[in-house]
């Protein structure tokens, strides 16, 4: 059996500024417009489906497994756009980077508060 991630929604209270801030920072292309959501596009067919509420939003937790080279860029434009971010899930280790897993990872905050991981190595990999 095959069993792969395709989709989730992703509340926000403008779906418009978090699409463009995710795929910004992540350096994907701009998102697009499908149905009543604004979606982004990640690699293997899977998108980010975000939908706009009134409602109070609970903050998620999305993590990003991307290359080395892709890091660089990433964590350039965190920088160049003063997100805060830290090495820990706790934020106890502000305006730093981790190193798990012969890697390294980053945390920082979307718009609406769903924190946003990019990492280079899988959890658990021991940098294999």
């Amino acid at each position: 059996m095959t069993v792969a991630f395709n989709h989730t929604i992703v509340y926000a209270t403008d779906k418009q500024r978090s699409a463009s801030f995710l795929a910004s920072v992540l350096g994907l292309p701009a998102p697009h417009v499908m149905w009543s959501f604004v979606t982004v596009a990640l690699d293997h067919g899977v998108t980010l489906d975000f939908a706009t509420t009134d409602r109070p939003i609970s903050p998620q937790h999305y993590a990003f497994l991307v290359s080395e080279e892709d890091f660089d860029g990433i964590f350039a434009r965190i920088q160049a756009e003063n997100v805060p971010y830290w090495a820990d899930p706790g934020r106890s280790r502000p305006q730093q980077i981790n190193h798990n897993d012969g890697g390294r990872g980053v945390y920082f905050a979307d718009p609406d508060g769903h924190f946003l991981e990019a990492i280079t190595r899988p959890y658990g990999s021991d940098g294999a």
